[in-house]
């Protein structure tokens, strides 16, 4: 049996994965940092507490970097 790919959506593009990969899993792939980030998944803040959660198909990620201002 053939394994479906999971395609996701982070920061606008599209990406697809073997296997579904953690949040965390798919900073690391994407060498997206894991420090100073919120993350967002389908318009809702993901807390850091759940990023070893194993991603859903069609997720929208959003990697959100503080930027300092004035």
């Amino acid at each position: 049996m053939t394994a479906i790919p999971v395609g996701i959506t982070v920061n606008g593009q599209d990406h697809e994965f073997a296997e579904p990969p953690t949040v965390r899993e798919v900073l690391a792939r994407l060498n997206l940092p894991c420090q100073g980030v919120a993350v967002a998944v389908d318009g809702a803040v993901f807390p850091k507490s759940r990023w070893d959660e194993t991603v859903e198909r069609g997720w929208e990620i959003e990697v959100l970097t503080a930027v300092q201002g004035g």
